[in-house]
């Protein structure tokens, strides 16, 4: 008998997008190495070095003996504890040290939510634009990404009524994101209220992504729907992680927090995915968590520096259009006056081609907006230097002028 030819990978790994931001990220870096002078303003990650009280941390747990051995999947007891202190501190949730799961970085947070809520079939809402990862973790739970586009007049935010308009009978869950990666935008309290009584209404979970909590510019807030909401509590999901607030991408500590079936789920399904979060790295999200803010409104502060500049700077390019970041550390401004330009003798139609036309005569590294279910924008991160944030702008508006 004549073996049935089967694929290598299977299809639910094959189906899965590289991460665009990471892959532009990888290019930029491989130019460098190669000897060329480019900017990136591909990354999400703060530029500054870690705080150097969490380092030291880090430090002593290596040199103690019992970090060397397997901790409790859901997470250090101690850090547990630490997060619902942090978070009720932080954004007025109150929670037990039981609702707490420890992931290996906030993409990791983001997949576990889904993976616990979703069967097949599930559909989950899903603003756009959305960082790159949460539709791919929709669809790997076997859940099914439902799009919502939002553009520059709502300012990024999505309504009650577009929300109303695309649930169905198998809507279980909204993934809500403020402030959102990539736009930048912050909705304002009695919006998120809204939307959360709508979600409490309709008997529909939300995923929350907690993790720019603390970058947001004056004069906009950071407010969590579960306070706005307490009656969400029940079929909410609040993810966090050490990542951007304290300049931690590289430590890989995120949580989930969550009703304690939910959670004790989650922890179920981490024990057998990856055991514990790696020892030092929670020891050292545990000093940075359990620490004051003040290296965290140092960095909101240059961010906001940062972020005025490239929204002014943006703006001054004939065809590009950009609102102000009211948080997080990204300009997301549309290039749709750019589109239908002419390059080497070849009409642009699209920013996914622009951006390759910008890094070949440019040397500077953007997102485009296709990535993030936004065809027509680009994503920029300001989470870079001052120098070259305007030298990398500045070559925008030379190739453009």
């Amino acid at each position: 008998m004549t073996p049935i030819s089967k694929p290598r990978i299977s299809q639910r790994i094959g189906s899965i997008a590289e991460s665009a931001t990471l892959a532009v990220d990888a290019k930029a870096k491989a130019l460098k190495a190669a000897g060329e002078n480019v900017i990136g303003f591909g990354a999400g990650e703060p530029d500054f070095p870690t705080p150097q009280h969490i380092v030291e941390a880090a430090v002593a747990a290596c040199r103690d003996e019992k970090n060397h051995r397997y901790t409790p999947a859901g997470g250090l007891p101690e850090l547990r504890e630490a997060i619902a202190v942090k978070t009720k501190r932080d954004s007025g949730f109150d929670c037990a040290a039981a609702n707490v799961l420890i992931t290996n970085g906030g993409k990791h947070a983001v997949f576990t939510a889904f993976a616990v809520l979703c069967d097949p079939g599930d559909e989950v809402i899903c603003p756009a634009p959305y960082w790159t990862t949460y539709p791919e973790s929709i669809t790997l739970a076997g859940g099914v990404p439902v799009v919502i586009r939002t553009d520059e007049d709502s300012g990024f935010r999505v309504s009650v009524e577009q929300l109303e308009a695309a649930r169905t009978s198998r809507t279980k869950v909204l993934l809500f994101v403020s402030p959102d990666n990539p736009s930048g935008a912050v909705y304002p309290p009695e919006e998120v209220e809204a939307i959360g009584r709508w979600a409490v209404d309709n008997g529909i979970w939300v995923v929350t992504d907690e993790i720019y909590e603390h970058l947001v510019y004056l004069p906009n807030e950071f407010t969590s729907m579960p306070v706005l909401v307490p009656e969400l509590a029940d079929t909410c999901l609040i993810l966090n992680g050490v990542a951007k607030t304290y300049a931690m991408t590289g430590w890989r500590v995120g949580w989930m927090i969550g009703p304690k079936d939910v959670t004790t789920a989650a922890t179920n399904f981490q024990s057998h995915v990856t055991s514990n979060v790696a020892n030092v790295s929670q020891r050292a999200a545990l000093a940075a968590v359990s620490g004051d803010l003040e290296a965290v409104a140092m960095m909101r502060s240059a961010f906001e520096r940062r972020g005025r500049i490239m929204h002014r700077m943006l703006n001054e390019i004939p065809g590009v259009t950009c609102l102000e970041p009211q948080g997080a550390f990204y300009c997301f401004p549309s290039f749709e006056g750019l589109l239908g330009r002419e390059f080497d003798g070849r009409p642009v139609e699209s920013t996914l081609a622009l951006a390759d036309v910008i890094l070949d005569k440019a040397k500077v590294a953007l997102v485009p907006g296709e990535a993030f279910g936004s065809p027509g924008y680009m994503r920029l991160s300001f989470a870079l230097g001052d120098e070259d944030l305007i030298v990398g702008v500045g070559r925008l508006q030379e190739l453009f002028a």
